[in-house]
């Protein structure tokens, strides 16, 4: 059974998530407000969350913001009805730079938000990823493929630390009996990323709107599928309010090459310099696309928001920001 207030709605629900102040976390957190929800809690130390992406939020009756790191037990009071796990930096620079603090957010960071969770009697939605695929041999990828992962490579921190957490909620699902849900995300962009995260969506975004070279790992012929922000929380949000307790792919099937991307964006932009290629990074996938028929059949979802449609918001989104943070 769902608990009170979320049988096939949000309204009146109590709701924290973990990371929300992040790129996508800040978009679940309005998309949470819009539907009714009575009380919606971020709770994110700004590791790789940023204040200024929730900042619309506040003053919003039932918004709140805890400033916390989820590694250590997470101080919330009050009933709660869901708990959304989306706190662990996502970007290769960022977990680059953080491997240690990547691992421990999916360890001990997943554990405290399922005893939080737990002692709510609430369900607990963890945000996983198409990496746990790794550099996949089957194609496009099922829920039911079981990854070719590099567990030593520059990138393990953050497939492993994914992996894990995966673990520790079936553990808590098989042992304890708890609700839980659990979302594989693939290529996501939208507003509020940051332009130096180093994923390709900004990077490309960032060297369009400044007329520089786009820059091209490997020969560009790797694919990706791109997922609109506002599809990725609409697939959560059912995901969440449906009894389906196995992980579900929620990402855009459209393939397309690195290449077809640079060209895509150079379009929505109005411009940019010439393509210039470098290395391939080590473990970086070569393709990448989402089979959802699961989130098809079982959700009813499937993403609506065109590629050139979604770069519009997002250029809009970077070309209004742009000025405010270059200002003295």
């Amino acid at each position: 059974m769902h608990p009170r207030n979320m049988a096939r709605t949000f309204s009146g629900a109590r709701v924290a998530v973990l990371g929300g102040n992040g790129f996508v976390g800040s978009h679940l957190c309005e998309r949470l407000l819009a539907d009714g929800a009575a009380r919606v809690v971020s709770v994110d130390n700004n590791l790789t969350g940023r204040d200024e992406n929730v900042a619309h939020l506040r003053g919003r009756p039932g918004f709140e913001v805890l400033h916390h790191d989820i590694t250590s037990p997470i101080p919330l009071r009050g009933p709660l009805d869901a708990v959304f796990n989306l706190a662990s930096p996502a970007s290769p620079i960022d977990y680059a730079q953080l491997p240690f603090e990547t691992l421990r957010v999916g360890s001990a960071g997943t554990e405290n938000g399922l005893e939080l969770a737990r002692q709510h009697g609430a369900v607990f939605l963890q945000a996983s990823t198409s990496e746990i695929y790794g550099d996949p041999l089957v194609h496009p990828q099922r829920e039911d493929y079981l990854g070719n992962v590099d567990c030593t490579g520059p990138r393990a921190v953050y497939d492993e630390s994914k992996r894990y957490a995966e673990a520790l909620v079936c553990a808590a699902r098989r042992s304890r009996g708890q609700q839980v849900r659990i979302v594989r995300i693939f290529n996501t962009y939208g507003p509020r990323m940051r332009l130096d995260d180093g994923r390709v969506v900004p990077a490309f975004i960032g060297q369009a709107l400044a007329g520089e070279d786009f820059t091209v790992f490997g020969d560009g012929t790797q694919t990706r599928s791109f997922c609109y922000v506002d599809d990725l929380v609409d697939g959560i949000c059912r995901l969440a309010l449906s009894d389906v307790q196995d992980p579900v792919n929620v990402g855009n099937p459209r393939e397309m090459t690195v290449l077809a991307f640079a060209e895509a964006v150079r379009a929505a932009a109005g411009g940019g310099g010439k393509v210039v290629f470098r290395p391939m990074p080590q473990g970086d996938p070569k393709q990448r696309r989402p089979d959802i028929t699961r989130a098809r059949t079982l959700l009813g979802w499937e993403p609506r928001v065109a590629l050139e449609e979604g770069l519009a918001h997002t250029l809009r989104y970077f070309r209004g920001v742009a000025p405010r943070r270059a200002a003295p």
